[in-house]
């Protein structure tokens, strides 16, 4: 656990109670404060008071005297659409608003430092795609470079729930829009922003607030290195504000979708083989084509942000490449289940959105596409350049038939994941690959993307065994 620093003997109130909103009650407890919690659900509250936290319901008059800050969970919205009313009621009565990520940043650091013959550091990673991969696969390169390397945010464990810093050792954080937006400390050693794509525009009041909160990371502390990737105007404008000139290499530029040229850092893949150039010269290349843990263009550029951080620390591209290969990807992201007569089935319940759906098209070859679910919004025009390799889709969620008129391609409307796969099976032959990428929310019928994809791989595997 990461106790709270600066807040012993103030009172703090949290709202929410899932796995952030209770590890913040603790690390503030662990570090003197006097947290007082509130959730809208009675088995979260009844959950805190049974650890001995007092639950106060923060919208009644007089909540937020004496209290010094109101520590918010992810889900709960802030600002757009509609602040939740708790949040409205701190604002009115002049209290801060943080998070658990502006607590870990303003917690981390301890006198202990001082004793330390290598200094700690945090990597940040965020972006609207990409960033689960990428966050876990520089954790496994430095843990197979022999460092002491812990994985937290949105990934992992909670942020507060990690051991506090050892000699040497990296914290990797992936870190969502709803967390960097709210913030109130954000310092990482090495920042990193993976795309940029519609998602969550609801949160943000459109792209350009979506865009705000991920800039947040790189502004507010000022990171020693920023790994940004340039394949869209944000990226590319990101990195240019960053950049004190051509030569800085505290901007290194990753892209996937062209050969990056000049005098500064650059990291970029293309016919699957990864590029650094330093100074206008080549320091390093690795064949990605026969990395089953990074298949497709989309996982390269993972490949190559991970890299770009990792190199920041000053590993060598050798090892590196050495842990690419050793890599086996994350559950529900490009997740290979198995192949049987010459049939591969693919998990990447995680395609939520159209941009992550069309990347996971672009992957393979020969595809019977598994799609559908909660349509976000924007609709679905972006899947047609990517649908190219299909050979048929399958459509699941309550809304199927609506979402698959909107396909460019032979489309079946089977509703349920039961119908979906038993259809995709029967129609497939040799040299397919029966994939799943919804390019839409789960939540119309199950409650995460994971149980989502629990479902696909239950079925898969029932006929492969």
């Amino acid at each position: 656990m990461i106790p709270v620093q600066g807040m012993q003997g103030q009172r703090v109130a949290v709202l929410g109670l899932g796995r952030s909103g209770l590890s913040a009650a603790r690390a503030l407890q662990a570090g003197g404060a006097e947290p007082v919690c509130w959730d809208d659900n009675p088995r979260a509250r009844d959950a805190a008071e049974a650890e001995g936290f007092e639950c106060l319901e923060l919208t009644r008059a007089g909540a937020f005297d004496g209290v010094a800050r109101l520590i918010v969970s992810p889900g709960i919205p802030h600002l757009y659409p509609a602040p939740n009313p708790v949040v409205a009621a701190a604002l009115e009565a002049g209290v801060p608003v943080d998070n658990d990520i502006g607590l870990f940043f303003q917690s981390f650091a301890t006198s202990e430092w001082d004793g330390f013959d290598v200094a700690p550091r945090v990597i940040a990673v965020t972006g609207s795609n990409g960033k689960s991969t990428t966050s876990a696969l520089i954790h496994h390169i430095l843990e197979h470079a022999g460092r002491n390397s812990q994985l937290a945010g949105n990934i992992g464990r909670g942020v507060l729930d990690i051991e506090p810093a050892s000699n040497g050792g990296v914290v990797v954080l992936e870190l969502s829009s709803y967390q960097t937006d709210l913030a109130r400390s954000l310092t990482p050693d090495v920042a990193v922003f993976t795309n940029l794509s519609p998602d969550h525009l609801d949160r943000h009041a459109g792209m350009g607030g979506y865009f705000a909160a991920k800039r947040r990371l790189f502004a507010e502390g000022g990171p020693d290195r920023a790994v940004i990737g340039v394949d869209e105007q944000e990226g590319a404008f990101l990195a240019g504000q960053l950049s004190e000139g051509v030569v800085d290499d505290r901007v290194i530029r990753v892209s996937v979708d062209r050969k990056l040229t000049g005098p500064g850092w650059q990291v970029y893949a293309r016919k699957g083989f990864l590029s650094e150039y330093r100074n206008g010269k080549q320091a390093a290349s690795i064949d990605l084509r026969g990395i089953a843990g990074l298949p497709g263009s989309h996982n390269h550029q993972n490949a190559c942000c991970a890299y770009a951080a990792c190199r920041a620390l000053g590993l060598a591209p050798k090892v590196i490449e050495a842990a690419f290969h050793s890599f086996g990807g994350l559950p529900h992201r490009s997740q290979t289940i198995g192949e049987k007569n010459g049939v591969r089935f693919v998990n990447d319940s995680k395609a939520t959105n159209v941009d992550s759906a069309a990347k996971a098209l672009q992957a393979f070859e020969n595809i019977r596409w598994i799609c559908g679910g909660l349509e976000k919004e924007g609709g679905l025009d972006g899947l047609a350049a990517a649908s190219g390799s299909v050979r048929k889709a399958y459509v699941i969620g309550r809304e199927a038939a609506g979402f698959a008129m909107q396909l460019k391609v032979d489309a079946e409307v089977c509703t349920t994941m039961e119908v979906a796969v038993a259809r995709a099976i029967a129609d497939a032959e040799s040299g397919d690959v029966v994939l799943l990428a919804p390019a839409a929310a789960s939540f119309d019928q199950y409650d995460s993307f994971e149980k989502r994809g629990d479902d696909f791989v239950q079925r898969v595997r029932a006929y492969l065994d």
